[in-house]
Formats: structure tokens, C-alpha cells, sequence
């Protein structure tokens, strides 16, 4: 039994996230779907990712590993996939790797990005949050306070049986190009719904609805099931991860 790492690019839109569910369409059973075909076998070959994202939530390098017993070269398994796969899950590249290598408990840094469009789009409308006004120099204000190791109980989706809501965070900054907006961050790991909640309440700052010294309150002393901003699914996408090894 060999150990395979691969990394995926998706378009979530028609996708229900990434993990498994009874039913529905996800990013983690259409891929097993298609090992199910290229093995012949009925056994399910379970595909780890390094992260779990949500419904209508992009990626454009996630990292997953799954163990095959086969002998099919490693770009022959490549391209068998992506011959099973629908065009809205794409995979890059696949790599045999140690026995020991976990996606997600191996994973150091992990890259996201979200967009948001100043105006009306059609052509974004699948890739951005279409946001009314945003002032850049206001939001970095906010996203500078991010950086470091924080409690992100206040900015999670919150489940009784998590015990641990720190996370490190390494960059956290917006950046402006004509009228997209990014918002960039990277850290150690990330929470259920963080990143949205993040940026929703930054926006909602810009808007007037929040104010930084809340905003500050709910990262220096986190709260459980607070009532604050999330943003839409659509403007999120995973970007890489990076691992030691």
C-alpha cells in the first residue's frame, strides 16, 4: 500500500464543501468517486484534505492524501482522475509520499484569500463578495491586529467539544486593485467559518454597522456565540499550504 499526496483546484460554487455527506455534492465523494472507478473496487479509498472548506468556498491548491494499492505510475494516476473527474475539479499534481505524511496534521502554513468587488460585476459574482464601499487604509487598521497568536473564540462557529481556538496568525493585510479588494491571511490553522466571520465584521465596520473597539473587545476578550458579521461563501478561496516535508 502506497501513500499518495495531491493537490486540487476546485470551482465550489455547485459543491456542498468539501467533506462527505449523506447527501449532496461534495469535493471529498466526487474525488473518492472517481478512485472508486480507476481501482475497480467497491472498497471506499478515503481522501484526507488539509482543511474542511464550505459550500461555495474555491481553492486553488488544496492538499489531500489517500493510500492505493496500485501500479500505475504516479502521472498515470493524474490524469485517470482528472479523465473521472467533472471540469469544476481539477488535479494538479500527484506525488507518492512518506507513510507518515498527514495533509492536515503536517500542514505548517495555510494561504486564503478573500475577494471583494467595489460596485456591481456579473462576471465576479461567483468569485466576490460585491460590497458597496470599503476603505482600505480603515481595514488594515483592523486586519494588522490579527497578527500574532490569538483566541478566536469570538470569530468561529462555535462547538461545544472544541477546546482549543488559538490559532498564529503570519499575515494579515488588504489589498486594493482597481476595484477588487483582497483580503490576505495565513496562519497556523484556521476555525469553522473564521475567516468569514473576519472579514464580514471589517466590512461591517466600513459600513458603520461595527466599530473597531468592538471589533478589538471580541479578539481580546473572545466570547462564545456572539452575534457579529459573516460574508458569503463565494468571495473565499483557499490559496496553498506548506508543510516541512
Amino acid at each position: 500500500m502506497s501513500r499518495f499526496k495531491m493537490v486540487i483546484s476546485y470551482d465550489g460554487t455547485k459543491f456542498l464543501g468539501w467533506q462527505i455527506q449523506k447527501e449532496g455534492r461534495t469535493i471529498q465523494s466526487t474525488i473518492e468517486d472517481a478512485l472508486k472507478i480507476i481501482s475497480g473496487r467497491e472498497e471506499r479509498i478515503i481522501v484526507h484534505g488539509s482543511g474542511r472548506t464550505d459550500a461555495g468556498v474555491h481553492a486553488l491548491a488544496q492538499v489531500a492524501h489517500f493510500d492505493f494499492n496500485t501500479k500505475l505510475k504516479v502521472k498515470d494516476i493524474k490524469n485517470a482522475l482528472n479523465a473521472n473527474l467533472p471540469k469544476d475539479c481539477r488535479i494538479i499534481d500527484v506525488n507518492r509520499v512518506p507513510s507518515d505524511f498527514h495533509s492536515r496534521f503536517d500542514a505548517k502554513v495555510r494561504y486564503y484569500k478573500y475577494q471583494c468587488y467595489l460596485g456591481e460585476s456579473i462576471l465576479f459574482r461567483n468569485q466576490c463578495w460585491i460590497v458597496n464601499k470599503a476603505n482600505v487604509q480603515s481595514l488594515n487598521d483592523i486586519a494588522s491586529q490579527l497578527i500574532g497568536v490569538h483566541d478566536f473564540l469570538s470569530f468561529c462557529k462555535y462547538r461545544e467539544e472544541m477546546k482549543d481556538t488559538r490559532c498564529e496568525v503570519f499575515d494579515s493585510q488588504w489589498l486594493i486593485d482597481h476595484n477588487m479588494i483582497i483580503f490576505r491571511i495565513s496562519a497556523n490553522r484556521f476555525l469553522h467559518h473564521m475567516i468569514r466571520y473576519l472579514v464580514g465584521t471589517m466590512i461591517a465596520v466600513c459600513d458603520g454597522r461595527f466599530t473597531k473597539k468592538d471589533f478589538s473587545l471580541l479578539l481580546n476578550k473572545p466570547k462564545k456565540n456572539v452575534r457579529i458579521f459573516k460574508a458569503p461563501p463565494q468571495g473565499l478561496i483557499f490559496e496553498k499550504v506548506i508543510y516541512d516535508k
